[in-house]
Formats: structure tokens, C-alpha cells, sequence
């Protein structure tokens, strides 16, 4: 669902962008769903998907070659360990070839990336301390409910937006949780 709601902002952001790449590791087993999620969400909104895959620095820096070769109007990277990991690479290369890109961690945002949308840490900690003190309190892990995330946070790069010329809907603006000026 996270997959298809950043691909949804992404085109509330470039909605002249008609063909979006998504950026993928197929080393990580949740990929093939997030990509799942995207391709039904295109068809909502009438996008067309390119997917690039990339499970090393090298293939990231191959996969930017090949999305901007073939002129995509926006990228959207898959919520993935590596590419938290590669976030600065993924960024300065977004910003190099002038690809408005969404990402699914928030450091991506504050470390220059366009927008972020993804589970909020704050919320995210608090459940995880719900957990901690229900078994502290004797709670059998296997016995508790699987929580799942209630809040998710949108951040904004304002600064990043005006450098690839775009103007940030002010319906965006007002749904942003963060807005890095």
C-alpha cells in the first residue's frame, strides 16, 4: 500500500511525468509486492512503469544512466535496507540528472531528496515500547497482537523542488508533515 500512496504523491507532484521508473533490489524478497502495488496504482492513474533493478552501488549508477537515457519523468525508490544505506548516492544522482525522485525513508528528504512518505520512527518507537513493556510484564511474545503502522509521515524538500523547477501543490504543502525549506 506504501508503494502505490508514494507513486500517488510522486504524480500529485510531476503529474506531467507520464512514465515513472521505480527503482527496485531483487535481492529483497518484499520488492516483488511493492512493485505489485505500483503497476495497479499506474493503471489508476494512468502512468506508465519502467523498472530498474539494483543490488549494488555499481548497478545504481547503471540503472540512473539507463532511466535518464530513457528520459522517465520521475522515479519512485523502493522501500529497501540497501538503498537507505545508498540514500546519499541515490540522492546526488537524482539531483545531478534532475530526476524528481520519492524515497521511503526520511533521511533521504533531510539529506537533499525531493519527498518521503513512509512509517513514522516516533510512532513506530512507541509501539515497539508497548511490546517491551507487555513483555516486561511477563506477556508471552508469541501472545501479543501483530501491530501494524497507524502513522506515516510526508516530508517535503522544498529547496530540492525549486532546483528541478517544480512548484509544490499547496495540497501537498498542507498534507506535509515536514517542510525542509
Amino acid at each position: 500500500v506504501l508503494g502505490a500512496k508514494r507513486l500517488e504523491l510522486l504524480h500529485q507532484m510531476v503529474p506531467n511525468a507520464s512514465v515513472v521508473a521505480i527503482l527496485g533490489n531483487p535481492t529483497d524478497p518484499t520488492t516483488e509486492q511493492q512493485l505489485r502495488e505500483m503497476q495497479a496504482a499506474a493503471v489508476t492513474l494512468g502512468l506508465q512503469l519502467q523498472v530498474f533493478s539494483a543490488s549494488t552501488k555499481n548497478e545504481i549508477q547503471a540503472a540512473f544512466a539507463s532511466l535518464v537515457q530513457q528520459r522517465v519523468g520521475a522515479l519512485v525508490v523502493a522501500a529497501d535496507p540497501f538503498f537507505f544505506s545508498h540514500r546519499d548516492q541515490l540522492v546526488a544522482l537524482a539531483a545531478r540528472y534532475a530526476v524528481p525522485a520519492i524515497y521511503s525513508f526520511r533521511e533521504s528528504a533531510a539529506a537533499g531528496g525531493l519527498m518521503t512518505y513512509a512509517q513514522s520512527l516516533v510512532d513506530a518507537y512507541r509501539q515497539a515500547s508497548v511490546y517491551i513493556s507487555e513483555i516486561l510484564k511477563g506477556s508471552k511474545p508469541a501472545d501479543l497482537p501483530v501491530m501494524q503502522p497507524t502513522r506515516f509521515e510526508l516530508v517535503i524538500n522544498v529547496k530540492t523542488a525549486k532546483a528541478l523547477g517544480l512548484t509544490v501543490p499547496q495540497s501537498l504543502l498542507v498534507a506535509a508533515d515536514e517542510v525542509i525549506e
